[in-house]
């Protein structure tokens, strides 16, 4: 499990520091989807499903990686792609290349969002520990067809940056997380990446209601 409160005043600040450019709106690029669709909610599995898990997640989070390849797609075969479980997905980076990650992601749009952030989550090794976490970012972005020019362009949505930021906000003041990944369902709350039995229990319990 990680722990740390973000400094979300500071945020701003940091990854105009990253990217090396001023943060500003522009127009979305080609391969960038609009900023309401990038903030929207992204979600998995059936809208009409009985249980919904909320996921708090930060992208440079080893734990949260860890949920990702070896928890989730156990969840994912059992209960989301049956329609039993929504799964919903929120961002609460911890750090400013995690929060770079997650504009990068989100820029993807709802159809890619998932595929985009389970290459992240994979290749987090090379890029969290690069000097040059950006550059990392940027060249995993190509295999999602976005260009070097697309990611600048990302990165540069203040809007985009504010609603990141409006939903860490959300989590702390609403749900008490402090730590990721940390996962609501209904009234229950997971945190640190459990096995794959301990999201059984509760999704049983729920399902069972």
């Amino acid at each position: 499990m990680s722990r740390f409160i973000p400094n979300l005043a500071a945020l701003p600040i940091l990854l105009m520091a990253l990217a090396a450019v001023p943060l500003a709106s522009v127009p979305a690029k080609a391969a960038i989807v609009p900023v309401e669709e990038a903030l929207s909610e992204m979600s998995m599995g059936s809208d009409n499903a009985p249980v919904t898990m909320i996921e708090y997640s930060s992208l440079g989070c080893p734990h949260c990686a860890a949920f990702h390849r070896d928890t989730l797609p156990k969840i994912k075969k059992e209960y989301i792609d049956t329609g039993k479980v929504r799964l919903v997905y929120r961002d609460f980076p911890l750090g400013t290349p995690a929060l770079a990650a997650s504009m990068i992601a989100r820029c993807a749009g709802r159809d890619k969002f998932f595929g985009f952030i389970e290459i992240i989550y994979r290749s987090q090794d090379q890029w969290s520990r690069s000097r040059q976490p950006l550059a990392e970012l940027t060249r995993i972005a190509r295999f999602g067809g976005m260009s070097e020019t697309d990611v600048e362009e990302c990165l540069k949505l203040q809007e985009l940056l504010n609603g990141i930021r409006r939903t860490a906000a959300a989590a702390q003041e609403t749900h008490k997380v402090n730590s990721t990944p940390t996962f609501i369902i209904g009234k229950e709350t997971i945190s640190g990446a459990m096995p794959y039995e301990t999201f059984k229990k509760i999704f049983d319990k729920a399902l069972s209601k």
